[in-house]
């Protein structure tokens, strides 16, 4: 029996109710597949900032960098503002742990292949830096600065990572672009996946502009395969195409660093939903797919396999729906669903 021990963050809102769903997934198809998980679990949260100030621990970090893998639910509430919830908790782990790929899956999960593709996201510089500041608060000349940091090693790096993805699949590459109005990092971009390419003969590449290539995406997203993008674009574009695919609640995630010198965290895209908190409706599968993720980056791709499959037989063989997909399934019958398709 191979054994992995897991950081779990619940975090905020509907956090708490899919770690529980995803966790029932894994737990059976553990047993199945003779995987052990053991589970720590952490109470970094809002609840945690205002009570203590903090989104989680100073030493957070040192408290989790020897897991196998995080898992978190989500992050954000009411009363805390997104960038005290995100830059306490989520961003530090990212950039802390060095998970520069954002692995973002979409797929149509009823046996129709329409859409399948991944966004694979910049996920610790580009537009998201820390570099600006703001100035004469409070006064009519108040003003806000923020600097979008591209480094070649940033670029290229995610560039590759999405070129070995790409050579694994279909072959198709695009690129998400604005370098018609962002004068120097989108041209900066652009010549850098350039270069990365003609490296890659076995990969076809286009680049598209991030509102043309947004407008493609819904009108016609079985032309896309494999998107690389820059934080900023790869999270809307990654969003919006989940959307398309049929719901946010469906979308799952993976914050990875190839190397593995750290822990990779797996973390569903659907955000806390403090609109539905508590009353037992949230979808489950972003979890539960993301679990798969998790359970695939750590060696074990039949039982990834296993959760995937299961999940694609409650939606091709049943009626089990959750409201955000038009039906009055609660949290709890869609993972049980899924425990027993498995």
């Amino acid at each position: 029996m191979k054994s992995h021990r897991i950081a779990v963050i619940p975090g905020d809102g509907i956090g708490t109710e899919v770690c529980r769903a995803a966790r029932a997934v894994l737990d059976a198809v553990g047993r199945r597949h003779a995987i052990d998980l053991t589970y720590d679990e952490f109470d970094w949260s809002c609840a945690r900032y205002l009570d203590e100030g903090a989104m989680m621990p100073a030493n957070g970090l040192d408290l989790i960098r020897h897991h196998d893998a995080i898992f978190l639910g989500a992050v954000g509430a009411p009363g805390v503002p997104d960038h005290v919830s995100l830059w306490g908790l989520l961003i530090p782990i990212r950039r802390g742990f060095e998970q520069f790929v954002n692995l973002r899956p979409i797929r149509v999960l009823d046996g129709q292949q329409a859409i399948d593709l991944v966004v694979v996201r910049e996920n610790v510089e580009g537009e998201y830096s820390e570099i600006g500041g703001r100035l004469y608060r409070g006064t009519p000349a108040e003003m806000a600065v923020q600097e979008s940091v591209f480094t070649r090693t940033g670029v290229t790096r995610i560039v590759d990572y999405a070129l070995d993805l790409a050579e694994q699949r279909s072959g198709r590459l695009t690129s998400a672009t604005k370098s018609n109005g962002i004068i120097h990092t989108m041209p900066f971009w652009d010549e850098i996946v350039a270069e990365r390419v003609a490296e890659r003969s076995s990969v076809t590449m286009r680049s598209e502009h991030i509102d043309a290539l947004c407008a493609k995406l819904v009108l016609d997203p079985a032309q896309f395969d494999v998107i690389v993008a820059s934080n900023l674009f790869g999270d809307i574009l990654s969003d919006l195409a989940a959307a398309v695919a049929g719901s946010i609640g469906l979308a799952p995630a993976a914050n990875i660093d190839p190397t593995r010198a750290h822990p990779s965290m797996f973390e569903p895209v659907h955000g806390s939903a403090p609109d539905i908190v508590g009353r037992g409706i949230a979808n489950p599968v972003g979890a539960i797919w993301t679990a798969a993720m998790m359970l695939d980056h750590l060696g074990h791709p039949e039982a990834s396999a296993n959760i995937l499959a299961a999940i694609g037989s409650v939606f091709a063989k049943s009626s089990v729906r959750t409201p955000d997909l038009g039906g009055t399934a609660t949290t709890a019958d869609m993972t049980l669903a899924i425990v027993e398709a498995l």
